[in-house]
């Protein structure tokens, strides 16, 4: 929808990466659980690894789901950017072309109990 502004709209954003200590946020989305209405915002130094980041803050924030303790992660589907994604666990979030205010989903065949068709 485009917006009409009845006067200059110019200002600096203020979720740049500067303004977060050292961090970055990495968004979160489990495809096909609709326990979580939304993605999960994730504030993590860009250096954590992609193991780090997924057993750490991502599994604790999915622990609330029947279905969290049974994911192979291993076996999970990832995107990024709405594109397939073969994430290297033992690099950065860099490393594995992961930015400030980036998307990441991961789909869990055969665990997906909390869905709209169930």
């Amino acid at each position: 929808m485009t917006v009409a502004a009845r006067a200059p709209y110019d200002f600096k954003p203020r979720d740049l990466m500067e303004n977060f200590h050292g961090k970055q946020i990495v968004y979160a989305a489990w495809d096909g659980h609709l326990l979580f209405a939304a993605s999960f915002l994730i504030c993590v130094p860009p250096e954590t690894s992609f193991r780090e980041l997924v057993e750490g803050p991502l599994a604790q924030l999915l622990s609330i789901d029947p279905d969290a303790a049974a994911i192979d992660w291993a076996a999970v589907q990832w995107l990024k950017g709405n594109q397939p994604f073969s994430p290297d666990f033992d690099q950065s979030l860099v490393a594995n072309g992961i930015g400030h205010k980036e998307q990441i989903r991961f789909r869990t065949p055969g665990l997906n109990s909390i869905t709209a068709a169930a």
